[in-house]
This record gives C-alpha cells, structure tokens and sequence, in this order.
C-alpha cells in the first residue's frame, strides 16, 4: 500500500480539481548524453519537489544500468516491486502501477518506479509502445508532478522514446565537449515525429566547470535555458549513491539556486 499523505492527489478524487492542480504540475522527461548527470538532475527536482509537499513520482528507466540501485541506499526503501512488472504486464492499469510503486521512507510525498539490482531488459518479456504509454498516461492519475529520468540510448528505449513524445517538457541535458554535442546530433534525427514538439524543450548545460565560461557554453551548445554548476557534494553523493540527501556545502549553492530556477519555469513551483 502506497505511504502518501491523506487526501492527496495519490488518492483517486471524484471531486473537481483545485485551481493549484489545474494550473501547476505535469509530465517531465529528462534526456541527454551519456554522463550528463540526467539522474542526477532528476533526482534532486524529485526531492525539492517531495521537500515542497508535492506528492511526485520518479520514473527511472535505464534497463541497461539499473539506477534504483545508485540513488540511495536499499534501507530508505519501504519495498522492492520492479519496473519490469508493469511493463511485462498485457493491460497496464492504474492498480498495477500503484502497485509496483517503491516508497521511500524518508521522503513520503515521493515514490519512485525502476529496475531492480541485477535485471536487465531481457529479465521480462518484450513490451511495446502501448504498455509504455498506458504507463506514463496512469502516472498522470496517480500523481500531479512525474519525473522520467530517460536512457541515453532511444533507438533501443521504448520506454524513454515514449516518454519523450509523451510527456509535457523535457529537459534535454549537454556537457560542454564536443562528445556530448556529437552524441547529441547523432540522436536527434531518430526524434523527427510529429509528435516531438520542440518548443517543449529547455536546452539544459550540465556540470559546467568554472573554466568553462558562457561564451564557451553558448558556443557548444547554442542557447541554453539552464546552467548546472559543477557540485564536488553532488559528486560526492552521486559516488556514495545517496543522492536524496541534503545539500549543505556552500559549493552546492549555485546548484541549488538552479535546481529551484528549473522547478519554478517547467512546474510552476
């Protein structure tokens, strides 16, 4: 059983929804090279968010590296349901879903969805578009902000292809070096569908150093929405997978002032 405050939005409503519901909240895909810090940044809007009182899911859908495992330590964690249960499943409802949802024991407005330890995309049966985007549109119910933190690799992630065309805003991440915007031009011709809205998107410069100046960012990656500072702490959890922890080194203040910039423009919070 899901540990959500009562009467939140986790709990189904048959009453009209409130001014705050309509106007605020939605879907958020985040997307980008490998190694640009996409969980990292998904994890820490999920706790501002969960922090503010606003009940939150966290989509993890890497199948390749598993990062359930890398976020925070298995104690925090109410249970193990995994990802795979739900997309190996025919009818994906919204029972099923709250079902497989993992709670964590810290952070109560927040759950989270992912792999387990150990599994990989060939530990289920194959799943198809329709399961992915029964799923995302049952995250829709369940909670008024959703985090999908995406694989790299779309040409073989149904899952994080889906929750790109699906989702409301998508946060597509860069680190300023020439792999990161190689990578970036190799993937973008494999998103020209219809339903790929590129006025959705907030170019994103991730763990920009300080020798990196904006002249050099603006010229690797064009106009970038956001700047996210490189944070020796942020490492530094990331490494120890505690990444729900507090950020209180002074190094982490212009990464938080960020964090809070990003969650004001693509949520209303």
């Amino acid at each position: 059983m899901l540990n959500f405050k009562k009467k939140s939005i986790f709990a189904r409503k048959t009453e009209e929804k409130t001014e705050e519901e309509i106007l605020h909240g939605g879907v958020l895909a985040i997307w980008g090279s490998p190694g640009s810090g996409k969980t990292i940044l998904a994890t820490k809007l999920a706790k501002y968010l969960a922090d503010k009182k606003k009940n939150t899911v966290l989509l993890l859908c890497d199948m390749t590296a598993p990062m359930l495992p890398c976020i925070c330590p298995p104690s925090d964690l109410e249970h193990e349901k995994s990802l795979g249960s739900i997309l190996a499943a025919t009818h994906v409802n919204e029972a099923l879903v709250k079902h497989n949802m993992i709670t964590h024991k810290k952070l109560s407005y927040l759950t989270i969805l992912g792999m387990l330890k150990g599994e990989n995309e060939y530990t289920y049966p194959p799943y198809t578009e329709v399961q992915a985007g029964d799923m995302i549109e049952n995250l829709r119910k369940i909670a008024p902000f959703v985090i999908i933190d995406c694989g790299s690799y779309i040409a073989n992630d149904i899952l994080s292809a889906v929750a790109l065309m699906e989702s409301d805003s998508v946060l597509r991440l860069a680190n300023c070096d020439l792999k990161s915007i190689s990578y970036l031009s190799s993937q973008l011709p494999l998103l020209r569908d219809s339903k790929w809205d590129a006025d959705k998107q907030y170019k994103v410069g991730s763990n920009l150093k300080p020798q990196q100046s904006v002249d050099n960012i603006s010229q690797a990656l064009g106009s970038v929405a956001f700047k996210l500072p490189h944070s020796q702490e942020v490492e530094e959890q990331y490494l120890a997978g505690n990444l729900f922890a507090d950020l209180t080194m002074k190094d982490s203040r212009s990464f938080r002032k960020e964090i809070e910039k990003i969650a004001k423009e693509v949520f209303g919070c």
